[in-house]
């Protein structure tokens, strides 16, 4: 039996699959899992009632277990492990916080309108710190099979790509080799290319961010 999912749509496009990073997380993981699901997109800037009724927080991803609806893409992946361990996604617990910063000093450096304030150097300790991880490790964050960190940290990476190659002309430095590789193996993944925002829709996400 196909599981529901809520996922955010694209901004200005409601029929089109939007570019919530958590939420593609989650498509990723069923997608990996090969688990059947039926996807339905949220104008998060116009939720139906019967969404705000499953999610009183408006929040996606949301995912229907046993006629009850839970959200918080942590809880999910966690609870898609349990029932469906197979194949394996779970992360060495080691591993688990690995890239775990690079988010929010993504964001931080993309709101940025002070070229001094440090925000761009914070981002690239983080990614160097990735880089030398992945040169030990890699190719995936756990060694030779993608996990559940890889899921969580690939959406993230593409929106630093698309977002911070649009607003600010910036890319990942040719240095960080394992990285780009990183990227480049995630990003061309069929689970990804199937769960992945176009990139216009992650411009427009950030827009007013951005511009704010």
């Amino acid at each position: 039996m196909a599981l529901e999912i809520c996922v955010k749509a694209a901004v200005g496009a409601p029929n089109v699959l939007g570019d919530c990073p958590f939420s593609q997380r989650a498509l990723l993981t069923l997608e990996e899992k090969k688990i059947s699901y039926n996807m339905h997109l949220i104008n998060i800037s116009d939720k139906p009632q019967w969404f705000l009724e499953i999610s009183p927080e408006g929040k996606v991803p949301v995912v229907k277990f046993d006629d009850k609806w839970v959200a918080d893409s942590d809880v999910i992946v966690g609870i898609l492990e349990e029932k469906y361990p197979q194949p394996c996604l779970k992360t060495p617990p080691q591993f688990a916080s690995v890239g775990s910063n690079i988010f929010g000093t993504f964001v931080t450096f993309l709101k940025s309108k002070d070229d001094n304030d440090g925000s761009e150097q914070a981002l690239l300790n983080e990614l160097k710190a990735l880089d030398e991880h992945l040169k030990a490790h890699g190719p995936f964050i756990a060694g030779e099979k993608i996990s559940a960190v890889d899921l969580a940290l690939g959406p993230k990476l593409y929106h630093l790509e698309v977002a911070l190659g649009h607003f600010k002309k910036w890319t990942v430095p040719e240095s960080l080799t394992n990285v780009r590789n990183y990227m480049k193996s995630i990003f061309s993944r069929e689970s990804f290319v199937k769960t992945r925002a176009a990139k216009e829709y992650v411009i427009a996400g950030w827009a007013p961010k951005v511009n704010a």
